[in-house]
């Protein structure tokens, strides 16, 4: 690849769960940390936020699990109703891991494309303030999908 993702840039591991507060739980105790905040997400209209090029409306929970001496996180999504790329990859496989994240900067339309052009298309793409997230379908080959963000 012209435009590689490496080690350096890893930043997640995003794991869809059917019950986010049994994982979240079972998460703390392993890793001796407290219990994260579980945030709810309920549908609401938001025109940057498309699953599958339609835009997406869809509710979710999620909890983040912070590594602050590594920079990494474990992140727990539990799909709510609507379509997403979380629904549809519980559907499909049940718990499991539904993406690795990395952080590339500037490089991020270059990663996307590049990845687009082998085959990989954006499954969801979704902004926030100050940044971007972007699901490459890349499940089939990788056996996970992976996320690119310009920044954290």
């Amino acid at each position: 690849m012209k435009n590689n993702i490496g080690f350096k840039d890893f930043l997640q591991i995003a794991i869809v769960v059917k019950d986010i507060e049994k994982a979240a739980q079972k998460w703390a105790e392993i890793l001796n940390v407290p219990v994260p905040e579980i945030r709810v997400d309920t549908p609401s209209y938001n025109p940057q936020l498309t699953y599958r090029g339609k835009e997406a409306f869809y509710g979710l929970k999620l909890a983040v699990i912070m590594s602050e001496e590594r920079g990494i996180m474990i992140e727990l999504h539990e799909p709510l109703e609507g379509e997403s790329t979380f629904r549809e990859f519980i559907e499909k496989h049940g718990n499991g891991v539904h993406h690795l994240g990395f952080i590339v900067g500037d490089r991020r339309d270059a990663v996307v494309e590049e990845f687009e052009e082998m085959g990989y298309p954006i499954r969801t793409l979704g902004y926030y303030p100050g940044s971007s997230w972007t699901i490459l379908d890349t499940e089939d080959d990788l056996g996970v999908n992976l996320n690119i963000k310009p920044r954290d």
